[in-house]
């Protein structure tokens, strides 16, 4: 795992508020270790498992809010499997908005971890090739989100 590197948060920070375009080179490692060295007071992860506009949009403002309100205090983690891997593909199956890709890059980019579902992708007959940079591929997506939650981290699910 690396460390927490709060100049690096609000370099990205200040990046992303002049409108630079960041890109995330997060490992496509099988695992659900996020980024975090020293445990953050607050864990969480989200469960993203549809590709619909509205819910994708939601899920990526709470992330936001989160980010905004805690700052380098919180270690979001987005498990993506079924439709909502999608949000992760490169070019995504099903129709993805270009903005909510990018938004999600920023994220990324900003410290928070999407893990794309192995089962899934096996289904789709996708491999890492198919996924965004950020991507981080964990075998199971459902096991994830309980490792996780074994972890200590909250679960959200819309």
């Amino acid at each position: 795992m690396q460390p927490i590197d709060t100049m690096r948060r609000r370099l990205f920070a200040w990046l992303g508020a002049t409108g630079g375009l960041l890109a995330a080179g997060a490992s496509r490692a099988h695992h659900t270790d996020t980024h975090f060295d020293d445990r953050s007071e607050h864990q969480i992860v989200y469960q993203c498992n549809k590709a619909d506009h509205e819910y994708l949009s939601h899920v990526l403002f709470s992330v936001g809010e989160l980010i905004r309100k805690h700052g380098d205090n919180v270690e979001i983690v987005v498990a993506c499997f079924g439709p909502g891997i999608h949000l992760l593909g490169d070019p995504p199956e099903r129709p993805i908005a270009k903005e909510l890709q990018e938004r999600a890059g920023s994220l990324a980019a900003y410290g928070v971890k999407f893990h794309a579902c192995g089962n899934t992708m096996n289904t789709l007959g996708w491999t890492a090739e198919n996924l965004v940079e950020h991507a981080v591929v964990v075998p199971i997506g459902v096991e994830d989100i309980m490792l996780l939650q074994e972890k200590g981290f909250s679960y959200m699910s819309w």
